[in-house]
């Protein structure tokens, strides 16, 4: 053992050679095998010892950086009893930090004895390169844009072909002055480390296009990321050059082997029993809380150490500002259920490297108490999913929705004042990548995903939609300007929400996936942005509801709205909301009032007035004034005197400072 560490595992890089570690509980014989440079030609295989923590080492002399390598795991082969071990099949380090190829399903992977050495990537041997490590540019309240690589860059005009769909394809001029534009605090890149497709896709001529299929945690998809770690480095630092941050999703529920009938790549390959979570007294039958086929058991230490390792990697060798987790209850599971101070998230938030990082959650996932927004532990920021669903049934016009939409607003102390919450910890949204985009969500009442080909089964049946009188795609002049106001109306409201807020990429835009609410197989058409359509006006009032939110201190504050001194509520008559008028079913209107320091006047306290309209006609309120104070109306084109009655346009958010 030539490192200083006698539990360190991965490939690790000395003067004199490479050693080589993995972890396997049960394996009788790990072997570690060699290849050339161009991962064809397998020149060595060479037996590990075992040490007494069940690390496989193995340290070859004059072995350099760039070497192509796999491991191969030989035991007891008996899937009824949780045991996979099959000395066939290729298997990827999981501290592999760089993959020399894409994965690529084949039936073949998931056939006991057939070999998969043709058939697999190989690791690369890698040097770490420490990246510029600075405190996170992004805040809680802060502007987050769901990015996905490939479909936001892949047909944009001035990106260079050879750069389209890539990560450094990010870094481009235009790409940043479009995201400094609207405002954007972060990107949310979604995954971006290696994947593999759904063994359903490739029959059917479709791919994984969004990433959601880990094989290799810390290894970015060739794909993506064709200049490995250096690329994300200098895209994280261009970015960080024009004040913004980076923030990752990664996925540390699943892996893409699936379940017993998929493939073995890496960790079912190296101990099914331990890395995977089982059935209580039914080794061979895996979890489901994910939906995927396997759950990853990150109470298991191993586990554990290589989600903290990995997020370790990425923030000491690209510098990102943080992490979004995918179905991350998993991560807080135990046999006994989700722990809010269990062990992994205790770990990710006591951890030296990533103590300061930004950390939200997704705080879901299928399994049994599987839903658990605002039970994280802070500062884990959540995404808020009862905020989209509000805000699009306000919009929808159901009714009992006012109180709903005031409670959003407010930062969802109802939600996050759990467990002695102080402030909201909410990522508000109305539309992510999992579901309708904006403008669909107002063009189709129900889902279109036939070309998925599952006959329209998949995805959600309930998306609080609404289609403004025709299904889909019209040419009707009046339906198309409907469509528009309401996509204004719910980006106003959103904008104007206490917490984080998060627009997935190309919705400021009016992109259309045709109505499909589950296009992660999609990498096509459907899902690419085209740059050269997206609706100009759309995008310069996300960029105006965008520098309201900056200019206006109320809205980068996270403490909860409480009604003393810090909000009014008030009705069209600027009198404040009775109890009446909360429990009015089918109420159209509503007053947000908000003390607040102006940034366009050095930090000056002023009144800010958010007044919603949801009816079919204008409607005017009246805002109370202090003496002589007079009120303006903030709009695109800049700020017009009103005085204390104002309109609202139909189905509209309107914008009034007192001055």
């Amino acid at each position: 053992m030539r490192g200083n560490n006698a539990a360190q595992v991965g490939a690790i890089v000395f003067d004199t050679g490479v050693e080589f570690a993995v972890w396997s509980h049960h394996a009788a014989q790990v072997e570690l095998c060699l290849f050339d440079n161009d991962g064809n030609r397998e020149f060595a295989r060479l037996p590990m010892a075992r040490d007494g923590n069940h690390i496989h080492r193995l340290f070859v002399d004059g072995l350099k950086a760039g070497a192509c390598y796999g491991y191969r795991a030989d035991g007891i082969y008996a899937p009824d009893n949780g045991l996979w071990f099959d000395p066939s099949k290729l298997l990827i380090d999981p501290y592999a930090k760089e993959i020399d190829r894409p994965f690529r399903y084949d039936p073949r992977l998931g056939v006991y004895g057939e070999d998969s050495q043709d058939l697999m990537p190989k690791a690369i041997v890698t040097t770490d390169t420490r990246a510029a490590v600075a405190k996170p540019l992004f805040k809680p309240g802060g502007f987050i844009y769901e990015v996905a690589v490939r479909p936001f860059t892949i047909l944009h005009p001035d990106i260079p072909e050879h750069q389209r769909g890539t990560i450094s394809a990010l870094a481009h001029p235009s790409v940043i002055a479009h995201l400094k534009r609207i405002g954007v605090d972060a990107v949310e890149l979604m995954p971006i480390t290696a994947w593999i497709d759904e063994r359903h896709l490739p029959p059917l001529g479709l791919t994984n296009g969004w990433g959601y299929n880990p094989v290799a945690f810390m290894a970015l998809d060739p794909r993506l990321a064709p200049g490995g770690m250096a690329e994300l480095r200098e895209t994280v630092a261009a970015l960080h050059a024009e004040g913004i941050a980076v923030i990752l999703d990664l996925v540390f529920n699943h892996t893409g082997e699936s379940d017993r009938y998929g493939t073995t790549l890496s960790l079912r390959g190296l101990d099914n029993l331990h890395y995977f979570r089982h059935v209580q007294n039914c080794p061979g039958e895996l979890v489901n809380d994910t939906g995927t086929g396997n759950t990853l058991a990150c109470d298991h230490p191993e586990v554990r150490r290589l989600v903290i390792d990995s997020l370790r990697h990425f923030v000491l060798n690209s510098g990102v500002d943080g992490f979004r987790f995918d179905l991350a209850p998993v991560l807080g599971r135990t046999a006994a259920g989700f722990e809010r101070d269990g062990g992994t998230l205790a770990a990710i938030l006591a951890d030296t490297v990533l103590a300061d990082r930004i950390m939200i959650a997704e705080p879901w996932d299928i399994g049994p108490g599987g839903y658990q927004l605002g039970n994280f532990p802070p500062p884990f920021l959540e995404w808020n999913d009862r905020v989209r669903d509000d805000l699009r049934c306000y919009w929808r016009g159901d009714q009992w929705k006012t109180g709903a939409l005031a409670t959003a607003l407010a930062g969802s102390s109802d939600i996050f004042a759990r467990n002695d919450g102080k402030g909201t910890r909410s990522v508000n949204f109305l539309a992510a990548h999992d579901g309708f985009t904006l403008i669909d969500l107002v063009s189709y009442a129900g889902k279109h995903n036939d070309a998925n080909g599952e006959h329209n089964r998949d995805g959600h049946n309930e998306n609080h939609s609404w289609n403004n009188g025709v299904e889909g795609e019209t040419l009707y002049p009046s339906i198309r300007k409907r469509r528009k106001n309401d996509v204004m109306a719910l980006i106003s409201t959103l904008f104007a929400t206490r917490g984080s807020i998060m627009l997935t990429a190309g919705d400021e835009g009016g992109r259309s996936q045709r109505g499909n609410n589950n296009a992660y197989c999609q990498d096509n058409e459907i899902t690419w942005l085209d740059w050269k359509t997206l609706d100009e006006d759309l995008i310069a009032h996300t960029a105006f509801v965008a520098g309201l939110r900056r200019r206006f201190t109320v809205f980068s504050e996270t403490d909860f709205l409480s009604g003393n001194g810090d909000v009014e509520w008030i009705s069209v008559s600027g009198e404040p909301m009775t109890v009446a008028e909360w429990e009015t079913p089918s109420l159209h209107t509503l007053g947000m009032l908000l003390a607040t320091g102006d940034r366009a006047s050095r930090g000056q306290r002023t009144r800010l007035a958010v007044l919603f309209n949801r009816s079919e006609s204008r409607e005017l309120f009246t805002l109370p004034a202090e003496g002589e104070a007079s009120w303006r109306q903030l709009t695109p084109a800049g700020a017009k005197k009103t005085g204390a009655r104002v309109t609202v346009e139909p189905r509209s958010v309107g914008f009034f400072i007192e001055k």
